[in-house]
């Protein structure tokens, strides 16, 4: 099934050879309005693939271009929340291997667990926490893709992480680093957890990405992971968190994720 959902998606999106796919959290769907040569399917039309719910998340798969470099874009994630599989995230990512996928590009909205870290900046990704008891490589095992028990100690990929701050420091966006710890959700974080995962030694907090990293490192894409900041975690602030406020925030702080993942991926594949 793999195998026949990533050769439909290469004949309906016409694509050549992508090696960058892109994966657009909450309010980050601008993104998806700068590439130019579009051609896009939606999930509902590709079968097997998850529906995601959220608002926020279109739930399209968008073939475009920046420059001369033809990208993958999935505009609307699938969260477990929603009552998804995790082993179907594992089966999006392999669909991406099987287009011919070597770099995968995560972007999320989370609420922030550092006081200098505020809302509306940008933190690079550098490690996360697996705290949703969760996992995609749970079952079975496929040795094509890889190992039984894969290494995350690189997982979000130290050259392209060097790479990013480089770029962000020569066109004046501010960019911080940090460490993601992942929550199952869907609801926001108590005064105690976030006291917890401070103590844990995270950085930022939300619903997603850690399956999608977790099944890209297994099967040797490299990875490159964003924040989006967009609140500061419960207790820590006089604040109640919102979804509303995530997506509002999102959408303030995204022209500088644009602008960011843009100059990067221009600089080639």
């Amino acid at each position: 099934m793999i195998k026949q959902t990533a050769n439909f998606i290469k004949d309906k999106l016409g694509l050549v050879s992508p090696q960058t796919a892109i994966i657009l959290g909450s309010g980050l769907g601008g993104f998806a309005n700068i590439l130019e040569n579009v051609t896009t399917i939606n999930y509902k039309d590709i079968n097997g693939f998850p529906q995601s719910s959220v608002k926020g998340h279109k739930g399209e798969l968008i073939r475009g271009f920046i420059g001369n470099n033809e990208i993958i874009c999935l505009n609307g994630r699938f969260h477990l929340y929603e009552g998804h599989d995790p082993k179907i995230i594992l089966d999006v990512i392999h669909i991406l291997k099987e287009l011919g996928i070597k770099r995968l590009i995560v972007t999320n909205a989370a609420g922030s667990l550092r006081k200098d870290i505020m809302p509306g900046s940008i933190m690079l990704i550098k490690d996360h926490i697996n705290f949703s008891g969760k996992n995609p490589l749970v079952g079975p095992n496929d040795e094509s893709y890889g190992p039984r028990f894969p290494s995350m100690n690189n997982a979000y990929t130290l050259l392209l992480r060097k790479k990013c701050k480089d770029i962000a420091k020569n066109i004046g966006i501010e960019l911080k680093e940090g460490v993601y710890l992942m929550v199952l959700g869907p609801n926001f974080e108590t005064s105690a957890e976030i006291k917890a995962f401070q103590i844990l030694g995270a950085d930022a907090v939300g619903m997603s990405t850690v399956p999608e990293v977790i099944s890209a490192s297994h099967c040797s894409m490299e990875v490159l992971g964003f924040s989006v900041i967009t609140n500061y975690g419960a207790g820590m602030v006089d604040n109640t968190p919102s979804h509303q406020e995530t997506i509002s925030e999102a959408n303030k702080a995204s022209e500088k994720l644009i602008r960011l993942v843009t100059e990067f991926i221009k600089e080639g594949n």
